[in-house]
């Protein structure tokens, strides 16, 4: 018995749709290379706790790696640690959890919502925000997370200044106060779509 043309017109039709969807997963590559830029960060991190710890009790090798990774400069020679030094280290060990905790947001999140489905429903590790996130939510998350990842670069900038050109500290701070309007700008956008959404219905 001959197959209806229609049916198997519909079948063709259907192929191309399946084979649009299927290419999300051209992204898993992307969300895997995320995970190993996170390795080097946790890397990076103990590498740099490490060094704070050896120069605490006094190694002037790990001292020496500390100052030149903080870009930090003083008149007389560096031969100890100081509230400075310490705060900056800190600092930078800030920053890279928080870019660390972008990076989650952004392969977590990025996943569940373009991807597929992570199913972590009753999982009692379930990130809360990842429940209710959407491309809108995940857009005003991350901005928040590069504005804060930005206060800490200002910051850094800042508690070092003595080590910046006038011009550098201006950019950095036109830089962050960019950041700041428009992460405000997407919240604000987000908002007044909700809003009409809401009144459509």
């Amino acid at each position: 018995m001959a197959a209806d043309p229609t049916i198997v017109e519909k079948n063709r039709m259907r192929a191309l749709p399946a084979f649009i969807f299927a290419s999300r997963w051209l992204q898993l590559p992307l969300y895997l290379g995320l995970i190993v830029a996170q390795c080097v960060y946790v890397f990076h991190f103990w590498v740099e706790l490490v060094h704070l710890v050896e120069a605490v009790f006094g190694n002037a090798d790990a001292l020496a790696k500390l100052v030149t990774s903080i870009g930090y400069k003083s008149d007389a020679a560096v031969t100890s640690l100081n509230e400075t030094i310490i705060m900056l280290v800190v600092l930078a060990l800030i920053d890279v959890v928080m870019i660390s905790n972008l990076l989650i947001m952004v392969i977590v999140g990025g996943y569940e919502t373009f991807v597929s489905r992570l199913n972590l429903e009753g999982h009692p590790d379930q990130p809360e925000w990842l429940s209710h996130v959407n491309a809108s939510v995940l857009k005003v998350k991350l901005a928040t997370a590069i504005i804060g990842i930005s206060s800490i670069h200002l910051l850094k900038t800042f508690i070092n200044a003595a080590n910046y050109t006038d011009k550098v500290l201006l950019w950095q701070t036109v830089i962050h106060i960019a950041f700041l309007f428009s992460a405000l700008s997407i919240a604000l956008a987000d908002r007044l779509m909700a809003n009409s959404g809401k009144a459509a219905h």
